[in-house]
């Protein structure tokens, strides 16, 4: 198994996990451990914006500080999560200093490799959320047309899949490439976060379409139901020209 330098530092109530550099892997507001501090890992959750339908069945490949972990848990009740994480270090710290929950009925922790549990595994997910990084930023298979062809299999009918494009901000159109050919050209890129982060979507069954309108009531629901504001990235779509007819389409 893989195994990082793992450093903790906090500053201004935000505690940080780092693998060994000044990259930032996770954090953790440590007054809200359940809200995602991160701008990206708000995004990352933007498929809530796009279908109705919660999502039952998450799959979610890096567990890093387990925001997303977290909020998947506590925040969409109803819902069951698989994590895969190569590092059993990382799952040690997420439990130490990040407040992740024990494994139970909904909550299930795999240490091994996203990519080779994607291409053995059987279950069908609603929602596969990829944001698996190295000490250096790579990502190595997670980026790859075989594994995001091995997501689409795994996806259930309406499915999404959101992946983190950090490291690859000036030269991701490879790999936006690769996911649009694995989904027959139903995928697209959100406009940079102040981070870098660039965030990419992918979605199978039922065409997503949702009205600008729409988009801003379903963001200001998500923000009063469970404290998840995208209302920023709907304005940051629609400046940036991405929602042609003003509309998401997916």
């Amino acid at each position: 198994m893989s195994e990082y330098a793992i450093d903790i530092s906090e500053e201004a109530g935000v505690r940080y996990l780092h693998f060994g550099s000044e990259w930032v892997q996770g954090a953790m507001r440590v007054r809200r451990p359940i809200d995602l501090e991160l701008a990206y890992t708000r995004e990352m959750m933007a498929g809530l914006l796009m279908r109705e339908r919660t999502p039952r069945r998450i799959l979610l490949v890096g567990l890093g500080a387990a925001s997303l972990t977290k909020f998947c848990y506590w925040r969409l009740p109803d819902a069951k999560i698989t994590v895969v994480e190569i590092s059993p270090g990382v799952v040690a710290a997420a439990r130490q200093f990040f407040k992740l929950p024990e494994e139970d009925a909904r909550l299930r922790i795999v240490i091994g490799d996203g990519a080779e549990y994607i291409q053995r595994s059987r279950p069908s997910f609603d929602y596969i959320l990829i944001d698996g990084y190295d000490e250096n930023a790579r990502v190595g298979a997670l980026d790859s047309l075989p594994f995001y062809q091995a997501c689409r299999a795994r996806l259930a009918d309406d499915g999404l899949l959101a992946t983190n494009l950090f490291g690859r901000a000036r030269k991701y159109k490879p790999a936006l490439d690769r996911l649009a050919q694995a989904f027959d050209g139903r995928s697209m890129a959100f406009p940079s976060c102040d981070s870098g982060n660039v965030i990419a979507f992918a979605a199978t069954g039922d065409e997503v379409n949702v009205s600008l309108p729409d988009l801003r009531e379903r963001a200001s629901t998500l923000k009063r139901d469970i404290n998840l504001d995208l209302r920023a990235t709907v304005s940051r779509l629609e400046q940036a020209k991405s929602l042609p007819g003003d509309a998401l389409v997916l």
